[in-house]
């Protein structure tokens, strides 16, 4: 089992930048595959981006791809979601995700076992 402490959160200005940082338990952490997902108020949880568990391969939802960067420091157990270019409409509640024994890195909430608590990011314009 892995618990998840997301922080890095917080109000920015369109354009800005913002790096989340996500702190797992345990000493299994390289073999997680790790997500990144926000919600917005009224929507949907969606998938944000995801690295499988030894870095090697990252994918990311086309809104933010090219803007954000996914990354892991498997001796500090975290996982970081570098976040440029922001816009307003990034604006949710980021949330870590972590699964494992899986090959291809899930794109759905329903493909992670293990959930943070959860980060605020406001993007004003």
């Amino acid at each position: 089992q892995v618990q998840l402490v997301e922080s890095g959160g917080g109000l920015v200005q369109a354009g800005g930048s913002l790096r989340l940082s996500c702190a797992a338990s345990g000493r299994t952490f390289s073999s997680y595959v790790m997500g990144w997902f926000r919600q917005a108020p009224g929507k949907e949880r969606e998938f944000v981006a995801g690295i499988s568990w030894n870095g090697g391969r990252t994918y990311y939802a086309s809104v933010v791809k090219g803007r954000f960067t996914i990354s892991r420091d498997t001796a500090k157990s975290t996982v970081f979601l570098q976040m440029d270019s922001l816009k307003p409409e990034d604006t949710a509640v980021y949330y870590c995700a972590a699964t494992r024994g899986v090959v291809v890195i899930p794109l759905g909430p329903q493909g992670y076992d293990y959930w943070g608590q959860g980060t605020q990011v406001t993007v004003s314009s």
